[in-house]
């Protein structure tokens, strides 16, 4: 649903969006580098980058209802620990929506790991959407509404991906887990870019298309900063783990799983702030639930 979404991001940028304050910090592998060294920017004419010092960018990107724009890590990666400090578009948010997300790129056989959170209108939750794609197979996704409001401040959001499960964290709250099993679809061959975007999602993301964007409440500002990778480089396109590169403090997360207190929090979530589960839906699933919800 959110991968279709961003397949034409090229054309996604021609219809719409408002403005778009990034605060980025360098990532520990690249501590040195600046923004365009280690970013490629979707729409470089709405970009301004400030404070390139190497350490702490802070990036503005400009967007209106005739222009959107992001950006997209240099490298590829298979597996690492990411992280990053977002606040969202306050007031009526209804149609936009923010991404923070992981690609091995565009096709039927692409790989993805995702947390979109879809703007609402004003006195209403933030729905926060995770998903994961491999192999092509999507439709998996969680949602959940967040239990603090994502536009007073900043809050930290966290995907960890190794080759044994997924982790998803809110302020370092495990929400959901995504578990490898050994004969089912799972992304661990595809290296992936990593992707933040704010694009008009007003056909699907708030109450299924049913509200639109109101553009008088235009522009818009969603702010990222502290962005964070202790992950392993694989610029290979053939993939394949003896190709990566992984930097010290690798084993820190190449083996975590949840322990008892991490799956009680995610128990926690489901239970009082899931507002979607796909293993629930029947109506999606008329033959079925994919194979991975009769063993989590």
């Amino acid at each position: 649903m959110a991968s279709r979404s961003r397949t034409a991001l090229p054309q996604v940028l021609s219809l719409s969006l408002s403005l778009v304050v990034l605060l980025v910090a360098a990532p520990a592998l690249a501590a040195a580098a600046g923004f365009y060294e280690r970013f490629d920017v979707v729409g470089s004419d709405h970009v301004r980058v400030s404070n390139d010092d190497g350490k702490t960018q802070q990036v503005a990107l400009t967007l209106d209802r005739a222009s959107g724009s992001g950006f997209n890590s240099k490298d590829t990666y298979l597996f690492g620990e990411f992280s990053v400090e977002m606040k969202l578009v306050g007031g009526n948010s209804a149609g936009t929506v923010t991404s923070f997300y992981l690609s091995s790129g565009e096709g039927d056989g692409h790989d993805e790991i995702d947390i979109e959170f879809m703007g609402n209108l004003s006195g209403d939750p933030y729905v926060m959407n995770t998903n994961v794609w491999a192999n092509g197979d999507g439709k998996k996704e969680h949602q959940f509404y967040l239990w603090f409001d994502p536009t007073a401040d900043f809050h930290t959001y966290k995907i960890i991906w190794n080759p044994k499960n997924i982790i998803f964290q809110v302020d370092d709250v495990p929400v959901r887990r995504f578990k490898k099993y050994d004969d089912l679809a799972y992304p661990s061959s595809r290296p992936m870019r990593l992707h933040a975007t704010l694009w008009d999602g007003s056909y699907w993301a708030t109450r299924q298309g049913d509200v639109q964007i109101d553009w008088s409440g235009a522009p818009f500002v969603v702010s990222y900063r502290d962005y964070a990778t202790n992950a392993c480089v694989n610029n290979n396109p053939a993939g394949g783990w003896p190709s990566s590169w992984c930097p010290e403090g690798t084993a820190s997360w190449i083996d975590m799983e949840l322990d008892a207190a991490g799956l009680g929090t995610v128990a926690w979530a489901e239970r009082n702030h899931m507002s979607y589960n796909y293993c629930a839906d029947g109506w999606r699933f008329p033959q079925g639930f994919p194979a991975e919800c009769y063993r989590n």
